[in-house]
């Protein structure tokens, strides 16, 4: 599964009467809009899975999902994750966006509420959704007394590696400290092999670092008051900026990082690791499911493991807490909700959400499927997960498009050495003055 949350924020749909090829649902003549009647619905569908068992997946679970509703037509479009955000703002701005869509939640999603913009599916949740998903995972998606959409996947964050490149440079265990990830570092470098891999190319996979310093220099309480005032005066901010500074002094990148893709081909920063031409790759939990696609036999890396963030002294965040989302998926306000809610409803049952972690090596929402997760990485990755005290969703996501748009690319300019930790906090509140 590629990543996630690069999705538009505030966006105009408007209801269509014909099927256009990016486009709006139909109905039959003597259909109500939900698939009731004698008419015939069409729903269009909108993921970011381009290639491999993603793909596949969606497209066995749309036809499962038809079989059961004959009345009712999916028409699938799989787009590049890195091209989703801006097709799907002007498909949608021009009134030809589809029914159903991959949702972060955060301060996009509000946008998109406060817009009017999506259908509230509370009371339409089905009642083995509600007992097999936490009230918890849901709440990423309410606001309003309402509820917005569907999760379908928890994507606790981490640094994804090779254990048998630890062991060529003479690394036992994972590092729990920035001083010990730094060590390894060096032990890396000197057995010849890039430390860590990153796509600084799509902005967002450098960015995920400073996230990380923030989360350790921040308290729970500053991460989550931003969301709401959307000011970066605290000084935990460019704390994370010169950590993240100091950490790119040490040069742990790969060669030409600036310039690599995240997750497209054996040469980004997924692929360099699944060929072990790096040790790390920073990343949420859709990443083993990308590396298994990029290895020469397209099967998953035998020795990839996890471990969390390491700790990093003088913050205000506790050591424990981590990044993460919730992939899911929501309807727009005019999609048939009878159909459209069926549909979500589907994709969260038992057996389809076992099928989505075999496709996907991602961990399912359905707390019924989660004993079929077997890997140790996601194991463990669930775990902390679990055992966190704070799960902040990734900035650039709980912050909104501008904002985090801004915040991407700042970091960006530190790493090229274009910026400074100070950069990355006056061009991010300049960017939340903005709107």
């Amino acid at each position: 599964m590629t990543r996630k949350n690069r999705f538009a924020a505030a966006i105009a749909i408007a209801a269509g009467t014909a099927l256009l090829a990016t486009g709006c649902s139909s109905g039959g003549a003597a259909d109500d809009g939900n698939g009731n009647g004698n008419g015939k619905v069409t729903m269009t569908f909108w993921h970011n899975s381009t290639t491999g068992p993603g793909k596949a997946y969606w497209a066995d679970t749309v036809k499962a999902f038809e079989a059961k509703n004959p009345n009712v037509t999916i028409k699938i479009q799989a787009i590049q994750n890195e091209d989703l955000d801006g097709k799907l703002q002007t498909a949608l701005n021009s009134g030809d966006g589809p029914d159903v869509f991959l949702q972060r939640g955060g301060g996009k999603l509000n946008a998109m509420i406060n817009a009017g913009q999506l259908l509230d599916i509370k009371d339409s949740i089905s009642a083995d959704a509600k007992k097999s998903i936490s009230a918890g995972t849901f709440s990423g998606y309410d606001a309003k007394d309402g509820t917005y959409a569907m999760p379908v996947a928890v994507l606790p964050e981490g640094i994804w590696y090779s254990k048998d490149l630890f062991e060529k440079a003479g690394i036992d265990g994972t590092p729990t400290t920035m001083d010990e990830l730094n060590d390894d570092i060096a032990k890396l470098k000197d057995s010849g092999v890039d430390p860590v891999a990153v796509g600084a190319k799509d902005a967002w996979p450098a960015a995920h670092w400073y996230y990380n310093f923030a989360l350790r220099a921040c308290s729970e309480k500053t991460l989550t008051g931003a969301a709401e005032s959307l000011k970066f005066d605290n000084a935990c901010w460019t704390k994370a900026g010169k950590d993240l500074e100091a950490f790119n002094d040490t040069k742990p990148f790969n060669k030409g990082f600036l310039t690599t893709a995240a997750q497209q081909g054996a040469g980004s920063s997924a692929g360099l690791l699944a060929n072990h031409k790096a040790a790390m790759e920073l990343m949420g939990a859709w990443d083993p499911g990308v590396i298994s696609s990029l290895t020469p036999d397209a099967k998953p890396l035998p020795d990839l493991g996890w471990f969390p963030f390491p700790a990093v002294e003088g913050g205000k965040g506790d050591p424990k807490s981590m990044m993460g989302g919730v992939d899911g998926y929501s309807c727009t306000a005019q999609a048939p909700k009878k159909a459209c809610t069926d549909f979500l409803n589907f994709i969260v049952e038992k057996d389809n959400q076992e099928g989505y972690y075999k496709a996907f090596q991602a961990i399912p929402v359905n707390q019924d499927a989660q004993s079929v997760v077997s890997e140790s990485y996601l194991k463990s990755a669930l775990a902390a997960y679990k055992d966190a005290p704070f799960v902040s969703q990734y900035l650039d996501t709980l912050y909104g498009q501008n904002v985090g748009n801004a915040l991407n690319t700042s970091v960006v300019d530190v790493l090229a050495d274009k910026g400074t930790a100070k950069d990355i906090v006056t061009t991010t509140n300049q960017a939340a003055a903005k709107g």
